[in-house]
């Protein structure tokens, strides 16, 4: 018996075709209809229905280039289940190239959604009701705030088996057992007893060619581990590339000033140990940024212009530091794959290329 058609915004996609629906979201001043693109590859066979979306901040831009390359991947000639691309959530922000919408709300605390409310409300039901009710399990891509460069994570709530089993065959070197955020859209995943994880990886408005190898290897080893698409021949690469954090904690500057980074992205802190130095422009006072616990720094501002109170470092507290650091040894061994047979770009997590 054929596979029933998937029913997408009024659109019916047949098995074994992939489609490109536009669903309307709202207009511009000059009533321009924008939509929200969504690609949907849907397979002859049975199987989960994954949704990948990005750019739900619209200038967190390297998850709308990870889902085009996931779309071109080879893999999905034998797709089960169906693949639901959303590459640009927040049309509104990436036109614009900002995080927010046109009213300044984040996207990212508006679900559920109203169907009458504020534009995000309204966003988020039209995402909750045309697409997310129609899928069984969640990957939503991310990067680090503007200025902010984030080491490859994933975000979850590990209570979930079936999110740690995604979080786990993702790959990324580091699972972060984030809280939930109200009215986020992995927070309205999880009330719907939805498995979802959150990837982050490098800044805002800049694409890094590591960061957006990582995150479709990642996205299509999850579609492995749920059978959606077929295992990898040859050896198998190890099942335990990630390791998870206890917790993670912002280090902030004590007083307004110039920083001079000393930590890199990806290297292992001891508490107490100096992140940074920030200086008055006369060299008169200089402060230290200490760790306030060990671990591994995932993430780390990129503008030296700091005022008190700012932060500047992300540090990932681990049980067991010393796995943590094999993670990032695997991660570093093995990111060249990733970028493909082009020049391999110089990354601050890599102590072999300074």
């Amino acid at each position: 018996m054929a596979r029933a058609p998937f029913e997408i915004a009024g659109n019916q996609i047949k098995a074994g075709t992939r489609e490109t629906v536009e669903v309307p979201v709202a207009k511009l001043y000059t009533h321009t209809p924008l939509h929200i693109p969504v690609e949907v590859v849907h397979g002859r066979r049975d199987g989960p229905v994954l949704m990948v979306c990005g750019a739900i901040h619209g200038d967190e831009i390297n998850g709308v280039e990870i889902v085009r390359r996931v779309l071109t991947n080879s893999a999905l000639r034998h797709l089960r289940g169906t693949l639901v691309a959303v590459p640009i959530v927040n049309i509104f922000g990436f036109v614009q190239r900002t995080r927010y919408l046109p009213d300044r709300r984040d996207l990212n605390r508006c679900f559920p959604g109203t169907e009458s409310g504020s534009l995000g409300g309204r966003i988020a039901y039209l995402l909750r009701t045309q697409i997310m009710e129609k899928v069984t399990h969640i990957i939503d891509l991310h990067t680090g705030a503007i200025h902010r460069f984030n080491l490859p994570q994933i975000r979850a709530e590990l209570k979930n088996p079936e999110t740690v089993r995604m979080a786990e065959a993702f790959g990324a070197p580091i699972i972060i057992n984030a809280g939930l955020r109200e009215g986020s859209l992995r927070a309205y995943a999880d009330s719907q007893d939805i498995p979802v994880i959150t990837f982050e990886g490098g800044e805002a408005l800049r694409f890094d060619d590591v960061v957006i190898g990582s995150g479709v290897k990642g996205v299509i080893r999850v579609m492995r581990e749920l059978e959606m698409v077929p295992a990898k021949k040859g050896p198998k690469a190890p099942k335990k590339r990630s390791e998870t954090a206890a917790n993670s904690l912002w280090v902030r500057a004590d007083i307004d000033g110039i920083m001079r980074p000393v930590a890199r992205l990806g290297q292992k802190v001891r508490k107490g140990q100096r992140l940074a130095m920030v200086a008055d422009p006369f060299g008169e006072s200089e402060t230290a940024v200490v760790s306030p616990c060990s671990g591994i720094v995932i993430c780390v501002n990129n503008l030296p212009l700091v005022n008190e109170g700012e932060a500047i470092y992300h540090v990932a507290r681990f049980d067991e530091l010393g796995e943590a650091e094999k993670a990032m040894d695997y991660f570093r061994s093995s990111y060249e794959s990733d970028v493909g047979d082009d020049v391999v770009p110089v990354h601050p997590w890599d102590d072999r290329q300074r």
